[in-house]
């Protein structure tokens, strides 16, 4: 069955206790995509009616059969549209202080918490058929006209945006649905061209919306300048930030649904000459479900990859500059570890990714909670596994090595150019060079590569002295292969992304090395000879070899070498 939600086990409990646990039984017995109540009433001779009945008579829960609903009676001036559709309410109506709310789960705690913080109102919550849920937010969704997005274009857009009437302040303007509209279509179009960061960029005389897409920006299209407070200002409703501060910089995020996916979106606001400058980060979780094997690696990290995450204790490094995809291939780490009998915490700045299992703590400098002091609680906490965010000082530096001595593996990144300049890094930390030793089992160092566009890929000639001057032997009998460049990749020729990465596990002979003060490249020559470690710009090459990128993208990727 689905994901269990709070509700499911009282449910199973209600169930046995009223009808036996052979009923029970065989309602487990069912492998299913589908809700626990959808598999109830599909798989069992109890009817919909009778089920709700009786967890309504059990739990004390009013119920209702939502189909008789009609979709225009539901109170959107209670719920903003997006938070029924992200927490999977519908509001009835409100009498005083109280609102009478449809739950999925009217057991979730948070969630009813969440809404009354958001609304005033003191939740009553109302039981529903979850599929009828599902079913009438779907058609509450295609009726809305003022969060759904919406498939005009852009041209259209401007024309009708001018007919937003005055309003008296800002914050009216940016809930107008022409402004929500072009707010929406702007992140819309976004994930449509696949970006993974949107700029919004206020200049002189317009506002600059720019995508970054495969690692590159691209500008798209400007918008109105006359606009700008009330498209700021939304975006900052939108991302819960303070709309009265414009000073200085803020931090934020919101999620949205596009295409059958939530999308999660890490907002940062930065002060700049002519307005606010905002950058959306795109993170998609279901990056996260693809696992170790799909991420890209080569079989020779990969592997030393797994077997160093078997390691009960210790500590294992991903180093790399600012978008080489060091949190992606952390989390997918954590997936693979993630199990009900695991404790995994981690400590972040930002929470990029919220993953159900996780224990996971944001880093707050305001309060004095820091990486180090939020290491420190964690500790007590009894974790199995730790991922903490960064190492950015010497304090956090010496707990997480520590702390992966005394029973703990511990995850985290640094900012080197290669695998053997974390041990010298942590070492210029503070780090005594023996406590490196001993608690290191692995690190790694990864780079983001594009990959050759499916759709223009053609085979290129390239000359045998180009492959000499930079270092490489000719590799005879192979093909090489380009972009040329098309319309479905904006004539770049190149489409997506790969992860490229080298690890370099400890071993007795490096361990010593570290003890004798020796140097990050004395370390890595004596990897690369001895230990078959394999260099970033190897790997890199082996994709090229492969036709999977070009040998522009190897040269650029792995120019510091």
């Amino acid at each position: 069955m689905a994901r269990q939600k709070f509700i499911d086990r009282r449910v199973l409990e209600i169930l046995e206790r009223r009808f036996g646990s052979n009923l029970v039984n065989e309602i487990r017995s069912f492998e299913s995509d589908k809700d626990l109540f959808t598999v109830i009433v599909e798989k069992t001779p109890l009817q919909k009616i009778t089920l709700m009945e009786t967890i309504s008579d059990e739990l004390q829960i009013p119920w209702i059969d939502i189909t008789k609903l009609k979709v225009e009676n539901i109170r959107s001036d209670l719920i903003p549209f997006n938070l029924m559709w992200e927490k999977k309410v519908i509001p009835l109506g409100s009498l005083g202080d109280t609102m009478s709310l449809v739950m999925m789960d009217v057991l979730d705690v948070l969630v009813k918490d969440e809404i009354s913080a958001i609304t005033g109102y003191e939740i009553v919550p109302v039981l529903a058929f979850p599929p009828d849920i599902e079913e009438f937010l779907s058609s509450l969704r295609t009726a809305s006209r003022d969060e759904d997005f919406l498939d005009e274009d852009i041209e259209a857009l401007m024309d009708n945006v001018d007919e937003l009437m005055a309003s008296s302040t800002v914050v009216d303007e940016s809930e107008q649905a022409p402004i929500v509209r072009m707010v929406n279509l702007v992140i819309k179009e976004g994930l449509n061209q696949r970006a993974s960061d949107i700029h919004i960029e206020p200049m002189e005389d317009c506002i600059r919306l720019r995508y970054r897409i495969d690692g590159a920006l691209h500008e798209f299209f400007t918008l109105p300048k006359n606009r700008q407070p009330a498209i700021l200002t939304r975006l900052k409703i939108m991302s819960g930030m303070d709309i009265t501060e414009w000073r200085v910089p803020q931090d934020g995020r919101f999620r949205m649904r596009h295409k059958d996916k939530l999308i999660d979106f890490r907002v940062s606001s930065l002060p700049t000459v002519f307005g606010e400058k905002f950058v959306l980060r795109v993170l998609d979780k279901s990056n996260l479900q693809v696992g170790l094997d799909k991420l890209g690696f080569l079989p020779q990290p990969l592997e030393e990859f797994k077997r160093a995450i078997k390691h009960p204790y210790g500590l294992i490094l991903v180093t790399g500059p600012t978008g080489s995809g060091k949190s992606t291939t952390l989390y997918s780490v954590l997936q693979e570890l993630n199990r009900p009998e695991v404790h995994i915490i981690t400590v972040e700045d930002p929470v990029e990714y919220q993953v159900e299992g996780l224990t996971q703590i944001q880093v707050n400098h305001d309060i004095g909670l820091t990486f180090a002091s939020a290491l420190r609680a964690i500790l007590r906490q009894s974790p199995d596994i730790v991922l903490v965010g960064e190492i950015r000082d010497s304090e956090t530096a010496d707990i997480a090595v520590k702390a992966s001595l005394t029973g703990h593996l511990v995850l985290s990144t640094l900012h080197t150019n290669d695998a053997a300049g974390a041990i010298t890094r942590l070492v210029d930390m503070g780090v005594e060079p023996f406590l490196v030793a001993s608690s290191l089992v692995l690190t790694s160092a990864q780079r983001l590569c594009r990959r050759i566009c499916p759709h223009c890929k053609e085979p290129v000639d390239i000359p045998r002295e180009v492959f000499e001057k930079e270092g490489f032997e000719y590799p005879e009998g192979v093909i090489f292969y380009r972009g040329k460049g098309c319309e479905k990749c904006r004539k770049t020729g190149y489409l997506g992304r790969i992860a490229t990465i080298e690890t370099l596990t400890m071993n007795d002979e490096i361990r010593q090395m570290v003890l004798d003060g020796a140097t990050s490249d004395q370390i890595k020559e004596f990897a690369v000879k001895h230990c078959g470690m394999r260099t970033l710009r190897q790997n890199t090459f082996e994709l090229f070899l492969q036709g999977i990128t070009t040998f522009e993208e190897v040269l650029r990727v792995t120019a510091e070498e």
